[in-house]
């Protein structure tokens, strides 16, 4: 490692020098000028050493400095790619790729630039390559919609890229069961994705101590064991993780965003948090909710009233798919099955809540 270290200096001293060098071969007229002397091959010759060992001298020196930077810059670069997406990098890699080459492209009239036209041509390939590059990862989208229009057979490419995405599932939803019926309705398309931190999650509520916790764990493991057998869907277990993330939330984010896949859920603040990051959610109560009977005021049906109610009066009763219904006057009603009137429907984040009235008390007023 020493050897490797010295050599590596030598070899910036020898830059310097070359740089040195050509700074003195910039310079010597402006030097013939300011001494106002007529110049000849030995003072030529001695600026042109002066130059070059001073060059090399100073980038000696410094070339332990400049080291440990690079190999600090080199470290910090392999961390921050590491969580880069693979189609961010390639994308990323074109777009520098195309700065460069129209950076050379603009180098021969740059370079002509008097006094400047030596440090002109880097500022470009600089400038050029990292706007190239910056500009190609937020176009992405638009770069490879792009390129897919021009390859052959792009009406088969869209009609790939405009079906069903990946959808991945949480914790919640698996435990909750629901999915599977909801796989074997037909409703989901696509690839279901089972992250695995949240397989891992699941395990360790199976493991749970709690009793609650330990069969809501291997109900879900059961969940999963029967869309794997006896539906006919690809279940994925996905392995890739985020070291940087501690949230299991925020890594199904994150997982959604790198897979461009949909969440499916029941968990009310991940489907907040995931909107507010762009990543669409498919949630398992708004469709519950979404698939209930319509009821409008003015139908009549018959319930069973099963408890009071809050309000004096009150009898509760409800519908098959677990909709409450506040029957007015229903409390010495209860354990019967009787007729009542909707009079009104509220609509609330927890479900859908029916208000109603006995039909004989109709029919007496």
């Amino acid at each position: 490692m020493v050897v490797i270290q010295k050599l590596i200096r030598m070899v910036i001293a020898l830059i310097g020098g070359i740089g040195g060098y050509q700074l003195a071969v910039y310079g010597w007229p402006f030097i013939i000028t300011v001494a106002n002397f007529e110049g000849n091959t030995v003072v030529y010759g001695g600026t042109m050493a002066v130059g070059t060992l001073a060059g090399a001298a100073i980038a000696y020196l410094v070339a332990p400095i400049v080291m440990n930077q690079s190999l600090a810059l080199m470290q910090w670069s392999e961390a921050k790619l590491q969580k880069i997406p693979l189609y961010d990098v390639v994308t990323g890699a074109f777009g520098l790729i195309i700065g460069l080459i129209i950076a050379n492209l603009l180098g021969f009239p740059l370079s002509r630039v008097p006094f400047l036209g030596f440090v002109l041509p880097l500022i470009a390939n600089l400038g050029l390559g990292y706007l190239g590059m910056i500009m190609a990862v937020k176009r992405k989208d638009e770069i490879y919609q792009l390129l897919s229009n021009l390859r052959p057979g792009k009406e088969k490419v869209a009609r790939q890229e405009t079906g069903p995405g990946p959808k991945i599932l949480d914790t919640s939803v698996i435990i909750d069961g629901r999915i599977a019926d909801i796989c074997k309705s037909g409703f989901i398309e696509g690839d279901l994705i089972i992250p695995g931190f949240v397989l891992e999650e699941l395990r360790h509520i199976a493991d749970s101590s709690d009793l609650l916790k330990r069969n809501r764990g291997r109900r879900g493991l059961d969940i999963l064991n029967k869309i794997q057998k006896e539906l006919e869907f690809k279940v994925q277990i996905c392995e890739k993780d985020f070291d940087d993330i501690m949230e299991v939330d925020s890594k199904l984010v994150r997982l959604a965003q790198v897979m461009n896949g949909k969440i499916l859920t029941n968990d009310f603040n991940l489907n907040k948090v995931a909107e507010l990051q762009g990543v669409t959610v498919l949630n398992i109560n708004e469709l519950a909710n979404a698939v209930k009977p319509v009821v409008l005021p003015g139908e009549e049906m018959e319930v069973h009233v099963i408890k009071n109610g809050k309000e004096a009066g009150q009898g509760v009763a409800y519908l098959d798919d677990g909709t409450m219904i506040v029957v007015d006057g229903g409390k010495r009603h209860i354990g019967e099955t009787i007729g009542v009137l909707v009079t009104s429907v509220l609509q609330t984040a927890a479900g859908r809540m029916i208000f109603a009235k006995p039909k004989t008390e109709e029919k007496v007023l």
